[in-house]
């Protein structure tokens, strides 16, 4: 995997859609490195001391300016309320692709892809790449309402079937990703599981996927302090290969870790970054 790089990013547009703002920037170099599961850190308020993770929601092709990266902020705290309140023309400087992407089948296979609110981001471009696979891909989002469901119209592009669960039943079904994840999997006779949410929501799926003998691969938050490895501040516990206990970083080791190797019981009550991986 190439180094990430550090680059000044220049927004040209944004957009309020529901409960997230949705940037369109163009980072010379940093589009072009992108794999789903990646994501940036941003600058905030002009400083690298303050940077929030934002996942990366897709590449697109803006004339004049060549590929650039689709973000999605939740504006919840001082930092991703200054993001969501850049203009167009902004200059950002962020520092990217990071962490550890989702890893793809080498056959074609039926998959599951759940994601719960802002998180669900990278889990569009993860779709394209994978029926450009072969696979079959399915979709379920959640969210807490119907407001803070993520590209719900695109996700009906994106995969052959789509469940959508809000926790108020405002749209689709009413209850959690837990309440359905395991009848879901089954009819998708799905064997690789990908998940992005809350941890709670990573641990039922994980929990479901092992159960049901399918691979699951989990894109977990933890707040973010550097995000290139340097301080250490965002463990992650997780069984190694050899069986053994061990913390690994969270933006460089992950954020996609296998869901069966995460000791989700010391991650209950963590808070990750809004917006972000971390």
């Amino acid at each position: 995997m190439k180094a990430p790089l550090h680059t000044t990013g220049e927004v040209l547009s944004s957009k309020r859609v529901g409960a997230y703002q949705h940037l369109t920037v163009v980072a010379p170099g940093v589009a072009e490195r992108f794999r789903p599961g990646t994501f940036v850190a941003v600058s905030v308020d002009g400083t690298r001391l303050a940077r929030r993770a934002l996942w990366i929601h897709g590449v697109r092709a803006v004339g004049g300016h060549g590929p650039a990266l689709q973000l999605v902020v939740e504006p919840v705290g001082p930092g991703t309320r200054w993001l969501a309140e850049r203009p167009v023309g902004a200059r950002l400087e962020l520092t990217g692709p990071l962490g550890r992407a989702f890893a793809l089948p080498k056959e074609p296979v039926a998959t599951l892809l759940v994601g719960e609110g802002y998180a669900a981001a990278p889990l569009f471009p993860l779709a394209e790449r994978l029926r450009e696979r072969g696979c079959q891909v399915n979709l379920l989002l959640a969210a807490p309402d119907e407001r803070h469901l993520l590209s719900a119209l695109e996700a009906r592009r994106s995969a052959r079937a789509v469940t959508v669960v809000t926790a108020d039943g405002s749209v689709g079904r009413r209850g959690s990703v837990a309440d359905v994840v395991a009848g879901v999997l089954a009819q998708a006779a799905a064997e690789v599981v990908y998940a992005a949410g809350p941890v709670p929501t990573l641990h039922a799926v994980a929990a479901v996927a092992e159960q049901a003998g399918a691979w699951s691969q989990t894109a977990v938050e933890q707040p973010l302090t550097c995000g290139t490895g340097l301080c250490h501040g965002c463990p992650l516990p997780v069984v190694g290969e050899d069986g053994v206990a061990r913390v690994v970083r969270a933006c460089t080791e992950g954020p996609v870790v296998r869901g069966d190797r995460v000791r989700w019981a010391e991650l209950a009550g963590t808070r990750p970054g809004a917006g972000g991986p971390a």
